[in-house]
């Protein structure tokens, strides 16, 4: 793994401070107005939705078709994704979790930085899940 820069580590950070602080203005922190809409009493949130995959389009999709290096003068990389069988359970999965605890992780973790100790459950069970699929996904295949 590479050496972080200060520059890497302040930018990090900085994006860091911009995201929590987002979830937390959006109401994403609170698990009843994501709840809410889930069940489509409360649409609000679908600003925030549109406003990520915008955001996201944009800097993915159309930055590196128009510069030649990022802010940071680092080079642009394609992340590669195949729909497949993992990809979709992954995503039914993780629709479940989202839908009973109310909260994905970023917001989880932006809740207990605002004083939401219930969220302290909810980060114990995330990372709990995210061990057992490590070790699931990482146990030797039996030789054939």
């Amino acid at each position: 793994m590479p050496k972080l820069s200060l520059p890497d580590i302040l930018a990090t950070l900085a994006s860091g401070l911009l995201f929590g602080f987002g979830l937390a203005w959006s109401t994403m922190i609170r698990p009843e107005s994501v709840l809410n809409f889930l069940v489509f009493d409360d649409l609000g949130l679908l600003l925030v939705l549109c406003s990520a995959v915008g955001i996201n389009l944009l800097v993915y999709q159309l930055a590196p078709r128009i510069f030649k290096s990022t802010l940071l003068k680092t080079t642009f990389q394609q992340r590669p994704f195949d729909l497949d069988r993992s990809a979709l359970l992954g995503a039914v999965l993780f629709g479940i979790g989202w839908g009973v605890c109310g909260a994905c992780p970023g917001p989880v973790l932006a809740g207990i930085g605002a004083g939401n100790a219930d969220f302290i459950v909810a980060f114990a069970a995330i990372f709990a899940g995210a061990l057992l699929h490590g070790l699931w996904a990482g146990r030797k295949k039996p030789a054939s």
